[in-house]
């Protein structure tokens, strides 16, 4: 899989910006500030329809615009489809697909494969569950797309139950109504929690020999999923299974949902645990370590996603100045197979020379190609 035109209208930045694109390395040189992620930002959402940067769909529509449009044409196989995403300011999304209409957005999801690593990858390791979630989340919707559709079905019935909670905290009346979103957070939880579970072993071994490779001095590392059912949890992915546990666990502890007016079970309370030997990485590994795991969940990712059939193009977002001399080598060699690889840098020479391939200056608004590329 390859991307072969990218387009942005009024996308962050850019009020027009028009890249073609080739398999093999692409890299866009130019100094900070001047809209080289903005455009593989504009990539990551045409494959997942959320943002690496940020939660909300906002802030993507450059200012005094109305709305942003993503246009990206994918080839696989030997077919090309053309996706397009029109994000509009206060109104629901739109997506074309091959010029048609989809009757959802997410329908598009999926399509377009991509592994993104950035700077940002650091809150993997140093951050709250809620970046290790939306991780595990993002590569399940690339996975199977219809992933996207469970979580977003998921966090609606998660708003109204937890805004139940508030009122029947003061309303005991509401007790009915609410054991009825119950079953709707335990069948919405049990499927994508399903998928988690499944994933999260998939991916552990591809996580593991990746930080070997970039990290062999140091300790073994593993992931392991941790439910908000604690050892209630099954061990079996069976849906069923789990839908009835986390009903069994919503039932324990009514009486504090009531008291806090939360949801204090499912899947949005649930957390990817990183382990560095035999305990946690957040908060010991060193800097070192905690880039070298960053760069490994993503690595998995993409040894996964490329063992099951579609080779995702990977996307690598001014990360090599971030990298010692080993890790670079090792990002290298993972990037030099792939089908297509997109490198951002502030300058040329941070980018190693087995991925110099097509390159264009990205500054002042305008990308230009290198014609002694």
């Amino acid at each position: 899989m390859y991307v072969r035109h990218l387009q942005v209208t009024d996308f962050r930045s850019w009020e027009l910006a028009d890249l073609p694109l080739h398999p093999g390395p692409t890299v866009l040189l130019g100094r900070n500030g001047q809209g080289k992620t903005n455009l593989v930002e504009a990539l990551g959402y045409a494959a997942t329809l959320s943002s690496h940067r940020v939660a909300s769909d906002a802030p993507l529509i450059r200012r005094g615009a109305q709305r942003a449009v993503v246009r990206t044409a994918i080839v696989q196989d030997g077919r090309e489809v053309t996706v397009e995403l029109e994000i509009t300011s206060g109104k629901a999304n739109r997506a074309l697909l091959n010029r048609g209409a989809v009757p959802r957005t997410r329908d598009v999801a999926g399509i377009l494969r991509t592994v993104l690593f950035a700077p940002e990858d650091l809150a993997l390791v140093r951050g709250d569950p809620g970046e290790r979630r939306s991780f595990l989340d993002g590569l399940l919707a690339l996975r199977a797309p219809r992933f996207a559709g469970i979580r977003s079905d998921y966090e609606r019935v998660l708003k109204q139950r937890s805004a139940l909670l508030k009122t029947a905290r003061a309303a005991k009346s509401n007790l009915s109504t609410l054991e009825v979103w119950d079953g709707h957070l335990a069948a919405q939880g049990a499927a994508l929690l399903a998928g988690r579970i499944e994933l999260s072993a998939a991916l552990a071994p591809h996580v593991a020999a990746a930080y070997a490779g970039v990290a062999p001095e140091s300790v073994p590392i593993d992931i392991r999923y941790r439910s908000s059912l604690g050892e209630q949890v099954p061990e079996s992915t069976d849906v069923t299974e789990l839908e009835q546990a986390l009903l069994e666990g919503i039932a324990r502890v009514r009486d504090q949902e009531l008291e806090r007016g939360v949801s204090l079970i499912g899947p949005h309370r649930d957390d990817l645990e990183l382990l560095l030997g035999e305990g946690p990485a957040k908060g010991y590994a060193s800097h070192g370590e905690s880039w070298s795991f960053a760069l490994a969940l993503r690595l998995g990712a993409y040894e996964l996603l490329r063992g099951e059939g579609s080779e995702p193009v990977l996307i690598l977002d001014d990360v090599f100045a971030e990298l010692d001399r080993r890790r670079r080598g090792k990002l290298a060699e993972v990037a030099t197979a792939a089908e297509q690889v997109i490198v951002t840098a502030a300058v040329g020479e941070d980018v190693p020379a087995e991925l110099d391939g097509d390159r264009f200056h990205v500054s002042n608004g305008m990308v230009t190609a290198d014609a002694s590329a």
